[in-house]
C-alpha cells in the first residue's frame, strides 16, 4: 500500500494534501498493514532540516513491518542522504527510492532540459543520495527511465498507473518492480488475467 506522509502543524500525518479531511496518524496505518501482513510504500512529501521526523517515521515503519515489506520514497535528495546514513549506521538494508519528475515550469529552458536529462539518466543522482530504487511517473518511465533501470538492474516504481492500457503494460513481467495505482482492484484483475493467459 502506497501512502503519503505530510508535515502538518509540526506533526507527521498520512494525507495526500496538507489540510485534507482524511488525515490519519501514521501509526494507525502501519498497525493495520502489520496486522494484515501487508507492505508499505511510504512516500515522504516533506523535509526537515535535521531529518529527525523522517527518521522517526521510517524507524517505526521498519519496526512494525520489517525491511522486506517496506520501501521509502521521496523527491528530496537531502532527505534520502539522511535516511541512508541512518540506515547504514544500523546495518539496515533499507530500500530508498528517488522520485523523478519534478516540476520544471517557470525555470529557464536550459535548466529544464538539464533536469529532464538527469531524470532519464539518473545514475549520478541515485548514487549521490544513496537511493537504490528509481521512482517515475509512467510517462517518464516510458520515455526511457524504464529502459535505463532494466539495463542497470535498478528496481523501478511506476506511478500513478490508472488506465487499463498502462496497467497492462506496467504489470507485465519485467516492466516494473512496483506499480502505484488508484485502481488496485482493477490492477489485480488484469494481473490475474495475464497470468492465466501465460499458462
Amino acid at each position: 500500500m502506497e501512502f503519503d506522509l505530510q508535515l502538518e502543524d509540526g506533526r507527521v500525518v498520512v494525507a495526500h494534501d496538507v489540510g485534507g479531511a482524511e488525515d490519519l496518524e501514521p501509526e494507525q496505518v502501519l498497525l493495520a498493514l502489520a496486522d494484515a501482513g501487508a507492505g508499505a510504500h511510504l512516500d515522504l512529501k516533506f523535509g526537515t532540516d535535521d531529518g529527525a521526523l523522517e527518521i522517526a517515521a521510517v524507524a517505526r515503519a521498519v519496526e512494525l513491518l520489517g525491511l522486506e515489506r517496506l520501501v521509502v520514497t521521496t523527491g528530496r535528495e537531502e532527505v534520502l542522504r539522511v535516511l541512508r546514513g541512518w540506515a547504514d549506521e544500523r546495518g539496515l538494508a533499507l530500500r530508498l527510492g528517488l522520485s523523478l519528475g519534478q516540476d520544471v515550469a517557470g525555470r529557464p529552458l536550459r535548466e529544464q532540459v538539464a533536469i529532464r536529462w538527469s531524470e532519464l539518466r539518473p545514475r549520478s543522482r541515485l548514487e549521490g543520495c544513496g537511493a537504490d530504487v528509481v521512482v517515475a511517473h509512467w510517462s517518464l518511465a516510458r520515455l526511457g527511465v524504464a529502459g535505463w533501470a532494466r539495463r542497470h538492474g535498478v528496481p523501478l516504481v511506476v506511478w500513478t498507473v490508472d488506465a487499463d492500457r498502462e496497467l497492462r503494460h506496467w504489470l507485465a513481467p519485467g516492466r516494473a518492480w512496483l506499480v502505484t495505482t488508484n485502481r488496485p482492484e482493477r490492477a489485480l484483475e488484469l494481473s490475474a488475467a495475464a497470468r492465466r493467459r501465460r499458462r
